[in-house]
């Protein structure tokens, strides 16, 4: 299926490492034209080379840390003048912030800080254009909708969900399609920390995931690159689960 992206641009965050990583692979290889944006440039550059080196074009890198309150609107407009237009977003920045009951105000704030704020400032810099263009594609990676315990994460990205769910409303006749991708045990740094050992991962797969195993980010990736593409035009405010089938709603 030729996905029409081969015109399009887009600006990925937390494209490091990860799902962002994989997503901005996976987009690179259908030819958009990406701004990879991240605090860890040089891994970046690794990242660029590996979409050049598979025959994409060539990414425009942006150093940018979200927890900066200036970081929306400077890479908003960073990205534009690079890459001439921004068609899509993907807000994959942000991480799990688990806590004990007892924390305080400015942990939540961190943590709210990074996985929503931050996120909303950004996708509203960059809608106007879109507005403009009559096209825009904006995919948010959020997270469970099942906490097992105090995390702001989950809070935020709650937050993210009916926020995105709202906002796709006022956006879709304008071309534009808002949706969140929740992923479940995808292997990723963050993951590792979580699950250091094989054995863990093993005893966790058969406990908790129908699929048996956890996820690889490309498996996430393609989700994402086909609500990025002009095909998944009939496709806005969804949350979608890629888990191998750990959670446990219906919907």
């Amino acid at each position: 299926m030729d996905l029409q992206l081969s015109q399009k641009t887009a600006l990925v965050t937390g494209a490091s490492r990860g799902i962002g990583r994989a997503i901005a692979i996976g987009l690179g290889g259908e030819g958009v034209r990406i701004a990879l944006a991240a605090r860890r440039t040089k891994l970046l550059d690794e990242v660029a080379k590996t979409i050049v080196d598979s025959g994409g074009k060539q990414p425009v890198i942006i150093e940018a840390d979200l927890y900066n309150p200036e970081t929306p609107e400077r890479l908003a407009a960073a990205a534009r003048q690079q890459l001439g237009r921004v068609d899509i977003l993907i807000n994959a920045a942000g991480g799990s912030r688990s806590m004990p009951f007892e924390a305080g105000v400015e942990k939540w704030n961190e943590g709210m800080t990074v996985n929503f704020f931050r996120l909303r400032e950004l996708t509203h810099a960059v809608i106007p254009a879109m507005r403009e263009n009559g096209f825009g594609r904006i995919v948010n990676i959020t997270g469970s909708s099942e906490p097992r315990g105090i995390n702001a994460a989950n809070s935020a990205k709650a937050a993210v969900h009916a926020w995105a769910k709202g906002l796709s409303r006022e956006m879709a006749k304008h071309g534009i399609t808002i949706n969140s991708i929740q992923p479940g045990r995808i292997m990723s740094e963050q993951i590792e920390r979580m699950h250091p050992t094989e054995e863990d991962r093993r005893r966790f797969s058969v406990e908790n995931i129908p699929a048996g195993r956890f996820g690889e980010a490309e498996e996430l990736a393609v989700l994402a690159v086909f609500l990025s593409s002009p095909r998944a035009g009939y496709i806005t405010g969804t949350v979608i689960p890629v888990d191998g089938g750990m959670s446990r709603f219906a919907f």
